[in-house]
C-alpha cells in the first residue's frame, strides 16, 4: 500500500444524497463536498465524482468543475475511504484492488448498497482484483508511509464488534498478507464521539517516510488532548519524527461531541485540502500542514456540514495510485 503523497492517476469522492440521513445539512454538506472536488479538479488532477441517481448527479452537475468526471455506484453514504477498494502497487509497479468485509462500522450503520460499493468502483476503474479478503477492515483504520509501516488504533481493529476471531497477532498477520505492511505503530484510542471506533486518519497520518503528523491540544477544554499527548509519545518511543499540529478544539454542544480533526486532510498530486470547521485554530493549522508538504498548496475549506454526517474530506475520498510500469 503505496502512501498516499505518491503519484495519484485519480481521486474518488462520494457526494451526499441521502435526504433521510443528512437531512437538513445535506445542500450545505453537498456543497462544501464539491468545493473540495473542485480544489482537486482545479489543479488538473481526475476526480470521479460519485453519485447514487439522476437526481444526486444534477445536484451535483449544478456544483462541480466541468472536467469533473460522473460515476454512478450504490452507496448507503459517502464514506468511500471504508466501503471503497484499497488500490496496492506490486514490486513491479502493477495495480490492484483489494475489498475488505465491511459491517458498518461494527453493526452500528447497517445502510443498503455499502456492500457492494467496492465492487462497483473496482469494476469501473477497471483494477485487477484481488477480491474481499476475510476478515473486515475500514480504510479510515489505517495509514501507511509507503515504507512498509502503518499507523492504526487498538480501539478499532481490536474491536470485538469488527473480528472477534482475530487475536492481535493474527489481525498482523493479515495487514501483512493483504496490505504489504511490515512494522505496525499501535496507538490506543481514537478520537471522543467518533462513531468508528478510533479511526487513524482522525488521529494520526503519515507526512513523509517515517515522519507523522498528530494533533495538539492548545485550546482549553479539548476533549482529546490526553489521546493527543499519548498518540505522540507512543510514535516518538517507536522512532518516528513527530510534527504536532493545533488541534480545532472543543466542537459540539453539551455531551454531543463531534470528532473534528485537521488530520482528515486529503494529500492529493499538487494541493493538500485541509477541513476547517470555524475554530480559531483553523488557519495555524492549515499553515502548519501546508508547511509539511512544501511541494503543494494547503487550502483550507469548511467542513461543519460534512462533519454532522460522522466524518470528514478523507473520509469520503479514495485515491488511486498511479501504476508505475
Amino acid at each position: 500500500m503505496p502512501a498516499e503523497w505518491a503519484e495519484q492517476e485519480w481521486i474518488w469522492i462520494g457526494f451526499p444524497a441521502a435526504a433521510d440521513l443528512w437531512e437538513d445539512d445535506l445542500a450545505p454538506a453537498q456543497e462544501q463536498v464539491a468545493a473540495f472536488a473542485n480544489a482537486i479538479a482545479e489543479t488538473g488532477q481526475q476526480v470521479r465524482l460519485v453519485v447514487r441517481d439522476e437526481e444526486s448527479e444534477a445536484a451535483a452537475r449544478a456544483l462541480a468543475h466541468p472536467s469533473i468526471i460522473f460515476e454512478r455506484h450504490p452507496y448507503g453514504d459517502i464514506w468511500l475511504r471504508d466501503t471503497g477498494p484499497l488500490v496496492l502497487l506490486d514490486s513491479a509497479g502493477n495495480r490492484a484492488a483489494q475489498r475488505f468485509g465491511f459491517n458498518g462500522w461494527g453493526g452500528k450503520y447497517l445502510l443498503e448498497g455499502d456492500q457492494e460499493t467496492g465492487a462497483s468502483m473496482v469494476a469501473a476503474g477497471q483494477l485487477e482484483d484481488r477480491g474481499k479478503a476475510d476478515w473486515v477492515l475500514e480504510g479510515g483504520a489505517v495509514d501507511s508511509d509507503g515504507t512498509g509501516l502503518v499507523v492504526t488504533t487498538e480501539q478499532c481493529l481490536l474491536n470485538a464488534n469488527r473480528n472477534p476471531q482475530l487475536s492481535r497477532a493474527e489481525i498482523e498477520e493479515r495487514l501483512a498478507r493483504d496490505l504489504g505492511f511490515t512494522r505496525i505503530l499501535w496507538l490506543e484510542d481514537g478520537l471522543l464521539g467518533d462513531h468508528t471506533d478510533g479511526h487513524v486518519d482522525n488521529l494520526a497520518r503519515f507526512v513523509a517516510p517515517n515522519t507523522i503528523a498528530i494533533p495538539k491540544a492548545v485550546l482549553p477544554g479539548d476533549p482529546n488532548a490526553a489521546t493527543y499527548d499519548d498518540a505522540a509519545k507512543r510514535a516518538a518511543a517507536f522512532g518516528l519524527d513527530v510534527a504536532r499540529i493545533p488541534s480545532p478544539g472543543l466542537m459540539g454542544e453539551g455531551d454531543d461531541v463531534e470528532p473534528a480533526s485537521y488530520m482528515n486532510f486529503v494529500i492529493a498530486n499538487d494541493v493538500v485540502v485541509v477541513p476547517v470547521y470555524g475554530s480559531e485554530q483553523d488557519d495555524a493549522a492549515v499553515a502548519a500542514i501546508g508547511a509539511l508538504f512544501p511541494t503543494r498548496k494547503a487550502v483550507g475549506l469548511m467542513a461543519d456540514a460534512v462533519l454532522t454526517g460522522g466524518g470528514s474530506f478523507h473520509c469520503c475520498s479514495q485515491h488511486v495510485p498511479a501504476a508505475r510500469n
